[in-house]
């Protein structure tokens, strides 16, 4: 479903450039959760919005169900990681669930307002569809902010340290609504983490990258099942065995010399 060959972003031109990405290459097919790690500032956010079509790539190029990525496409949906400032403050919870669909042809505006609802009551927020974000807590302000996502008819959900900001337990618990969600509506996710183990409880494959330039270090595929619980997959020996090899990879990485392009 979605392609990067050879992404490389670079900040500035010559001697004085930053190159951040120096080649990353990787694939997610459909119906994949598949998590980005890797050493603070190699560059995840700057992949995921080239991933996304905000930010063009120096180099490379990025593919969504086989077309190439030049601006925002159509089945492809962000959720930022400050919600409270990609909410609409003026707008009602359901109206800033509406806006996803802005681009959605073939609806009307009451049938909109229909999804929205539907949305909203999937993440948990039945009864504060007409209340403002302000007036939510940071994690419920978040569940607004994936049912925008998930309204938007996405086929693939661009998760940009989207739990980063949130309590430990309301945390977990958004988790688990994420996976619940990218089964029940077929989503495709890829979630970019700070959290090696957030990384390995929520995918099927992690995509582990090195310091800038950044490239991929290798992926990891997490054995679990799509069925996940807080405890007992935590204490699960291959999920030990993912975490381990996980946090060596990038504690590798911190102390190795800078990576170069392959």
């Amino acid at each position: 479903m979605l392609e990067a060959r050879q992404l490389a972003k670079a900040y500035g031109v010559g001697r004085d450039a930053l190159q951040v990405l120096g080649g990353i290459s990787f694939a997610v097919g459909r119906g994949e959760f598949v998590s980005i790690v890797g050493p603070s500032g190699c560059g995840k956010t700057t992949l995921l919005f080239a991933l996304a079509g905000l930010q063009k790539a120096s180099t490379g190029t990025v593919t969504f169900n086989g077309r190439p990525v030049t601006a925002p496409p159509r089945g492809v949906a962000v959720v930022f990681q400050d919600y409270s400032r990609s909410l609409f403050p003026w707008k009602s919870n359901r109206d800033n669930v509406a806006f996803g669909m802005v681009r959605v042809e073939g609806l009307s505006s009451a049938q909109k307002r229909d999804k929205a609802q539907e949305m909203l009551e999937a993440v948990g927020l039945q009864g504060f569809e007409d209340k403002y974000p302000w007036q939510l807590s940071g994690g419920m302000q978040q569940r607004v902010a994936i049912a925008r996502g998930l309204a938007s008819q996405s086929e693939l959900l661009l998760l940009d340290e989207p739990l980063a900001a949130v309590d430990a337990q309301t945390r977990a618990d958004m988790q688990d609504l994420l996976l619940d969600l990218a089964v029940r509506f077929q989503q495709t996710c890829l979630l970019v983490t700070h959290d090696v183990e957030e990384a390995v409880y929520m995918a099927d494959r992690v995509v582990v990258l090195t310091r800038r330039p950044t490239v991929v270090d290798h992926e990891v595929p997490i054995n679990l099942g799509k069925r996940r619980d807080q405890i007992t997959t935590r204490e699960d020996p291959r999920f030990l065995a993912a975490r381990h090899d996980v946090m060596m990879s990038i504690r590798s990485s911190r102390t190795a010399a800078p990576a170069t392009a392959a």
